[in-house]
This record gives structure tokens, C-alpha cells and sequence, in this order.
């Protein structure tokens, strides 16, 4: 069949057109073997530039298109629609990016733009000579959707989700949904208190017969692709019969056995039988088998004893079940830093130095101190000092900013004021006051009207004061303010750190087990940053929270639902088109040596152990390439790249502009 091939320049506005020559280009495309027509346009993805296509198609018979403008991933599907639209298979239309790569790399030196896009221009047409027309295929989509972390991003996605009449599994790995926010006494700017936000959200999460509900659960495996995963869940035992339990209480106030409490942050204690917090959801106690003496050398039955509903079940055995869903939200959360290592604080040195976290549950009313700020010899400070970016903004522990912090740290200077009274000295030693959303601009205001004091500088060394009248048994935060240009040292009673955001420390077992990237911070990569910024590289799998970046309870909110849209849309659909240009085997040369399985990132490519021969699991295949060039003796290919087409590509590219670096452009 005679090749007929259009070439389209965009302008790109004046990307494209302000840095190279777009009518040259044109005329050396339309010069170019098996190219027909050659147009140029200010921009190519408008209705009126992909009509110039679609008119092309249907009046000069195209099989092959080529539009030379940005990056694929923003614009091929806007271009391959209109392809098929016009009645041509979208598979033979193809891309050449001439802004990222000609444009605007090469914008000190027009001719050598222009001829490096004529490069590219010439390969691409070369790539399109090859193309045949694939056959897309579609897969039936489960409609049962996955959320994975039940803190408020999980806790939306679900509510959102199931409010449609979907069914949502909500897989918790602690005991109680309710996450970070759950330990928070009031947020951020107007001082609303969590429990009347998070608590009725909680509740209606636990009674909406859409959402299945699996706390104390993990996920252990997780395979498929969109529309059709397969998840693994490992539900831990709680040693408390659901049905029965009334959560009276019996068996944790008789309980001999007292451990730190990971919700008071260690300071408060629990007993082995337990219930997380007052308001958990469920409202059932679960045991904590790595502390329970039944469990650790059974010498103790005194909750099972004391049970009137006789809920205590110690058989009660773990449970490993697979479910089917369509979609996956992961909403995992964070962990925060662990200031120990910065000794110039004197965290765990000094009793009166406490963590962001550690104040939160101090203020909170059922926090160890029962809602009042209390230092360890149980009087109330009359000054205290906020340290900001404690293990943010830091090239030893974190680089980045954790975003929330100045808000949470100036939170705590107005709660301060309002419980101990305005007199107290509140000081808030800061690098940069970040405060960027709604409202909080005005939030830094009041702070300010209230007698906060704000030092701009780092603190360098918390001390203390071991002799003399005045300041003996005090902290020294001593600290340089950059505005002043001078060193201060501030006695204070109490310092609070305002520690880091970071990724959780289990982040890695959740990016195996769904195979998700993760940035250069270690959270999880987002597709795009801004136009899929809830996307990740593997479809129906999305990240929403903090588990991708550090954000503020307002922005995961969004992001949940968000989300949930994303993950209805979906199986709303009921099918999903697959990766046409896939991966395949020719089975005679094959060896079976299992490269290709190996560097497989999306599970697609294994060896049959019978025929000992690679296969492809077409659905699940995304056409990237790593098998193909793996494969010591090329059996493995992909389809519309073969290896003599990207050979052809390469000498087109490079056989009539070899001598481009005399032009400044290298490596072409």
C-alpha cells in the first residue's frame, strides 16, 4: 500500500515559532518522501488546527499522520481522537516534539533549532512510514473500588465513593480509622475542634452499608491491571469477638498490663487490651498480643474473666482474603521526624522540650494532661518557644518544606494565649513565615495582634540553666535574628519543635506492593504534577494526601475527592480501551532466559515453565520498552517499533545533519 503522509507544524503560539524557522520547516517537510501535504499552524491540538487534519484525511486519503509540536504525553490522544474521528486508525498518527527538544533547548540559535527540528521532523515522518494500524482492545471493569489508609483522605474517598451506591473496601492498617488527625485537638484557620469535624465522618463511614470497612488490615499483595486488580488483605485478629463486644470496658480497666500509648505519642499509657482513643471507629478494644501476658507466656486470662458479654476470643486467627476491584485510591499518610538526632535541641534531654505532635495531644482534653498545658513538674509555663522547620528545609534530614508547619506552630501560639492567658511570652523563631492558603494570611495577622513575638531565625542550641536566681530550671533558646543582625538568648519554660512531615517509614512495602514511583523526597510520584497531580504511572491506581506530598487538611480533602471522581469515572464506564502497541514474542528465537521478566516493571512478561518460551500478558502490558531492549536475541518486540524502523529513525535523524554541532546543536 503507497504511504500518504501528512506533516503538521504547530506554532505553539510562539514557542515553537519564536525560536526556529516554522515556514522552512513546512517546506522541507512537504519535501520529504511519502509526505503529501505539509501545513503549518499557530496552534495544531485548537478545533480549527485539527481540522486541517481530519479535512486532510478524508479529501487526499492519509494513512499516516505527523504533527510536529510538544510532548506527546499532553497531546497525542487529543490528536489520535481526531484521527479516528476522521476515520483513519489513531495508531497511525504519531508525534515528533520539536518545543521540548528544538525550541526551547535551542533558543539561543535559531538555524540550529530550525535544523534540528528538521531532524526530528524527518525521523518522525520515517517512524510513521511503519506504522500499521493496531486494534484496540477493551477489558470489562470491576466496579468495586480499593482505598487504602482510613485518615481523613481515605475517610473522604470512601464517603465520596460509596455515596453513589459503589462498594468500597476501606483497609486500615492500625486498629481505628481516623489517622494523624484524629490525635489534632483544634485546625487550622479557624480553630475548629477535630472532633466535630472528624468524628461524624468516622461514624458515617462505619454505618454506610457501601463501605466495607477493614481496620487492623493490610495489604499484602496486589496484581492485575486497570479495571481488573486483584488485592491480597491480611486481616490481623483482634482477639475480640465484634458481634458480641458492647465495649463496656471491663476488660481494659481490669487489665494488669500497662504500655505506651501510640496515640497519646508515649505519653500516656494503655493497657494490652485496648481501644485506640475514645471515639474510635469501630468502638471495639483489640489486644495487643506483643504485650498481653496470655499471649506472651500465658499467665493471665483476667479480661476473658471479667467479659459479661464473654467477647474475649483468644483463637481468634488472622485472615488472608482476596477481593476484585476496579480501581485503587492510596491514601497512606505520613509519618513525622524524629528530632533525636538533632541534639543541639535537647529533645529527650530536657523534660520540657516536646515534639508538634507530642503538643497536640497536651492540648487536646484527652490528652495525658487532660486538655491543659502543663510542663513535667505539673505547673503551667509562662513562656514557651516555637521552633520552626525542625527537620524541614535542612539538606541533612529533609530539603524540603513541609508546608504546614507555620500554621500549626502559629495555632499553637493563639491556643496558647487563649488557655494560659494573654501574658504568657509566646516566641515563634522562624526561617520564612510560609502562609499560603485561605484565610491564613489574616490567621498570621491575628497571632501578631495577640503579642506574638516573632524572631526571624533559626534556633541554634536549646540549653538549660542549672544556677542562679532568676533563670534557674529554664530553657536557653538561643537563636541569631537575621532582621537584627545580632545573637539573642530567649529563657523560656517550655520549646516546641516544629517537626517534619516525611514519608511513612513502611513506604517502600507499599510502593512494591503497588508497583508506584516515588519522588526524590521518597513520597509517592505523581503522574503529572500539574495536570494529573492524583494520577500515578500505573492507570487506575491513584495517590491522594500526604503519602504524596506534605499538605494541609483542606488540600487532601480535595484531593480525596478528587480521587473518588477519578476512580467513578472509571467504572462508570463499565470497560476500559488497553495499551494497543504492546510487547510480543517470536517464539522461535526465544531462549527463555527470563531477561524480560526480570525488567518487567508492570508484571506483564513471564516464562512458561512448559514451554519454557516468554509470554505477554497483553492487558497488562504498557509498551515500554525495557523487554524489547533487554532481549539478548530480540525476541521480544514491540508492535509499530520494530528494530528496523528504529534503526531507520536513528539514520534519518542523524544521515543529512551529521555535521549540525558546526551550527552549535550536539549529540543530534
Amino acid at each position: 500500500m503507497k504511504r500518504k503522509i501528512g506533516v503538521y507544524i504547530c506554532h505553539c503560539g510562539s514557542n515553537i515559532a519564536g525560536y526556529l524557522d516554522v515556514t522552512k520547516l513546512t517546506a522541507y517537510a512537504a519535501a520529504l518522501p511519502s509526505v503529501v501535504v505539509a501545513r503549518d499552524y499557530t496552534f495544531m491540538c485548537s478545533d480549527p488546527g485539527q481540522d486541517l487534519i481530519k479535512n486532510d484525511i478524508k479529501e487526499l486519503g492519509l494513512n499516516g499522520v505527523l504533527v510536529c509540536s510538544c510532548s506527546p504525553t499532553l497531546h497525542l490522544k487529543t490528536f489520535r481522537a481526531a484521527c479516528a474521528e476522521a476515520g483513519l486508525n489513531p495508531h497511525q498518527c504519531e508525534m515528533a516534539t520539536i518545543r521540548e527538544l528544538s525550541s526551547w533547548v535551542h533558543s539561543h540559535d535559531w538555524d540550529a533549532a530550525t535544523e534540528k527540528a528538521m531532524a526530528l521532523t524527518a525521523a518522525g515522518v520515517r517512524r510513521v512510514l511503519y506504522r500499521n494500524p493496531l486494534e484496540s482492545k477493551w477489558a470489562p471493569v470491576n466496579p468495586q473500588i480499593l482505598v487504602v489508609g482510613g485518615g481523613i483522605a481515605g475517610i473522604q474517598t470512601a464517603l465520596e465513593i460509596a455515596s453513589t451506591g459503589e462498594k468500597v473496601y476501606l483497609v486500615e492498617k492500625a486498629p481505628s480509622i481516623g489517622g494523624k488527625m484524629a490525635q489534632l485537638h483544634k485546625t487550622f484557620p479557624n480553630l475548629d475542634t477535630t472532633t466535630e469535624i472528624l468524628t461524624p465522618r468516622m461514624a458515617m463511614v462505619a454505618a454506610n452499608p457501601n463501605i466495607e470497612l477493614l481496620t487492623n488490615s493490610e495489604i499484602t499483595e496486589v496484581s492485575g491491571y486497570i479495571g481488573n486488580f486483584k488485592a491480597t488483605i491480611n486481616k490481623k485478629a483482634r482477639g475480640v469477638d465484634a458481634g458480641k463486644c458492647n465495649a463496656c470496658g471491663e476488660c481494659w480497666h481490669k487489665c494488669p498490663v500497662s504500655v505506651s500509648s501510640e496515640h497519646d505519642r508515649g505519653m500516656q499509657q494503655r493497657k494490652a487490651i485496648y481501644l485506640p482513643f475514645p471515639k474510635a471507629v469501630p468502638g471495639i478494644p483489640v489486644i495487643d498480643k506483643q504485650n498481653c501476658k496470655h499471649f506472651t507466656d500465658g499467665s493471665c486470662s483476667i479480661c476473658a474473666a471479667v467479659c459479661p458479654a464473654k467477647a474475649i476470643d483468644y483463637d481468634q486467627a488472622d485472615e488472608n482474603f482476596e477481593t476484585e476491584i476496579g480501581a485503587c485510591i492510596i491514601a497512606t499518610g505520613y509519618d513525622t521526624f524524629d528530632p533525636t538526632p538533632m541534639t543541639q535541641f535537647g529533645y529527650k534531654k530536657f523534660d520540657n522540650v516536646v515534639t508538634s505532635p507530642e503538643f497536640e495531644r497536651i492540648l487536646s482534653p484527652d490528652g495525658p494532661t487532660g486538655g491543659q498545658i502543663l510542663m513535667k513538674n505539673g505547673n503551667a509555663p509562662k513562656s514557651i518557644a516555637i521552633a520552626h522547620c525542625v527537620g524541614s528545609r535542612d539538606q541533612n534530614y529533609h530539603a524540603y518544606c513541609s508546608r504546614i508547619c507555620c500554621m500549626y506552630s502559629l495555632k499553637y501560639s493563639r491556643l496558647i494565649k487563649q488557655m494560659l492567658g494573654p501574658e504568657t511570652n509566646v516566641y515563634q523563631m522562624y526561617i520564612d513565615m510560609r502562609c499560603f492558603g485561605k484565610g491564613h494570611e489574616e490567621f498570621y495577622k491575628q497571632a501578631s495582634d495577640e503579642g506574638v513575638q516573632f524572631i526571624r531565625g533559626k534556633i541554634g542550641q536549646i540549653t538549660d540553666v542549672t544556677q542562679g536566681d532568676e533563670e534557674k530550671g529554664r530553657l536557653i533558646a538561643i537563636c541569631e535574628d537575621t532582621l537584627l543582625n545580632n545573637m539573642l538568648r530567649v529563657p523560656v519554660d517550655m520549646v516546641v519543635l516544629s517537626v517534619a512531615m516525611q514519608p511513612r517509614a513502611d513506604i517502600e512495602d507499599i510502593s512494591r506492593a503497588f508497583l508506584l514511583g516515588r519522588s526524590q523526597d521518597g513520597f509517592f510520584l505523581e503522574r503529572h504534577p500539574k495536570l494529573d497531580p492524583i494520577g500515578t504511572m500505573l492507570d487506575g491506581i491513584f495517590s491522594v494526601g500526604c503519602c504524596q506530598s506534605p499538605k494541609d487538611i483542606g488540600d487532601t480533602v480535595a484531593q480525596a475527592t478528587g480521587a473518588a471522581a477519578r476512580a467513578l469515572e472509571l467504572i462508570s464506564k463499565g470497560r476500559v480501551e488497553m495499551e494497543a502497541a504492546t510487547a510480543f514474542v517470536d517464539a522461535e528465537v526465544c531462549a527463555g532466559c527470563g531477561y524480560c521478566e526480570a525488567v518487567c516493571a508492570y508484571s506483564a512478561v513471564a516464562v512458561d515453565e512448559k514451554t519454557k518460551k516468554a509470554t505477554v500478558n497483553e492487558a497488562v502490558c504498557k509498551g515500554c520498552g525495557a523487554c524489547a531492549a533487554t532481549c539478548p536475541s530480540k525476541a521480544m518486540q514491540l508492535k509499530n517499533f520494530s528494530q528496523k524502523q528504529l534503526m531507520d529513525v536513528i539514520d534519518e535523524a542523524t544521515r543529512e545533519y551529521a555535521g549540525l554541532s558546526k551550527a552549535g546543536v550536539k549529540n543530534v
